[in-house]
């Protein structure tokens, strides 16, 4: 006999297996029916699409012009050499979001993935293939690797590598493997609860619990838009609709400006998510953002223009003092 609820059970037992360093089992349950495969879908999608990896994005290849040519010396062409990179996969030390190494080899060697492990660097898989040098053979690149999700194409990358550099397709995603099943359950002898069993298997950049919790956290900060909508409508409740008013044309987020491709990922890495935070700061603090050059500042000066901040515009110290706060809030 079914009983009156007021609310959906809720789960109480999670169950984490470590296979190994890059096979793991996450199970949860007992969910409702229909539940768990509500939750379950799109934490495998966030998992295959949102874990962060890294990936080589462009390489600069002495004595190489394309990736059609070839080098004296190496047996395999530079398209051959460049799919060899491809499927390297690295870690980058302390935290970084880029790193730009440099390497020179010398035949007659084979050179594997783990030759390129140094201080900046750390390579998954060291036992990867990636040239043949004879004995007149000399190889000397440099790699650009960056941090990033999903899949970005050579194309989009264009701009963001040096001019003489080969842009390279970047997989980004450390995910092989995530798989769900749905199993029944019973609680109260009642068979229709559910239990989640995921299997989750990356490719060492990252750990299948890390990236497990990745998602979780992504799912969260996508929900909580409208979290942020529900406090707007209970702050206009209690009075507080004339400042929610005031900020609104200030908390645009930066991905909403169309901004070029270098402009935005200058200041995405400099953690900057909304147009207030460029409105707060001076023309020497917009100068100082890591990698943002004259092209990409005058681009960003325009977009504030066309918001209504231009170079006349001046804020009051208690709408200044109001919007720190607030985006110190969504920031949290």
């Amino acid at each position: 006999m079914r009983k009156i609820k007021t609310a959906p059970f809720l789960p109480s037992e999670v169950e984490i297996n470590e296979i190994s360093d890059t096979r793991a089992q996450v199970i949860a349950y007992p969910f409702e029916s229909g539940y768990a495969v509500t939750l379950a879908h799109p934490l495998r999608r966030l998992l295959l699409g949102s874990s962060i990896g890294y990936a080589p994005i462009s390489v600069k290849i002495e004595g190489a012009a394309h990736e059609f040519d070839s080098i004296r010396g190496m047996h395999e062409d530079i398209a051959v050499f460049i799919i060899h990179l491809k499927n390297i996969r690295f870690k980058i030390k302390e935290g970084l979001d880029r790193a730009v190494v440099s390497y020179s080899f010398k035949g007659p060697r084979e050179v594997v993935a783990g030759d390129l492990n140094n201080d900046q660097v750390e390579v998954v898989n060291p036992d990867q293939p990636l040239a043949t040098l004879n004995e007149d053979g000399e190889l000397t690149f440099t790699l650009e690797i960056a941090k990033g999700i999903g899949y970005v194409p050579s194309e989009d990358l264009q701009e963001e590598v040096d001019g003489d550099a080969i842009a390279l397709d970047a997989f980004f995603t450390p995910v092989r493997k995530a798989n769900y099943a749905i199993e029944n359950v019973l609680v109260e002898d009642n068979p229709d609860y559910e239990k989640i069993v995921f299997e989750i298997e990356t490719d060492g950049q990252i750990s299948p619990v890390a990236a497990f919790a990745n998602a979780l956290e992504t799912m969260h900060k996508q929900m909580s838009v409208f979290g942020e909508v529900m406090n707007l409508d209970l702050e206009r409740s209690s009075g507080n609709s004339a400042e929610n008013s005031e900020l609104k044309p200030f908390l645009v987020p930066v991905d909403a400006l169309g901004l070029g491709a270098r402009s935005f990922n200058s200041l995405d890495r400099a953690g900057i998510k909304y147009l207030g935070e460029l409105v707060l700061m001076s023309e020497n603090e917009l100068k100082e953002i890591k990698n943002l050059g004259k092209k990409s500042l005058d681009e960003i000066q325009e977009v504030l223009a066309e918001h209504g901040f231009g170079p006349d515009y001046e804020m009051d110290e208690e709408t200044r003092a109001a919007l720190t706060k607030k985006i110190a809030q969504l920031k949290e």
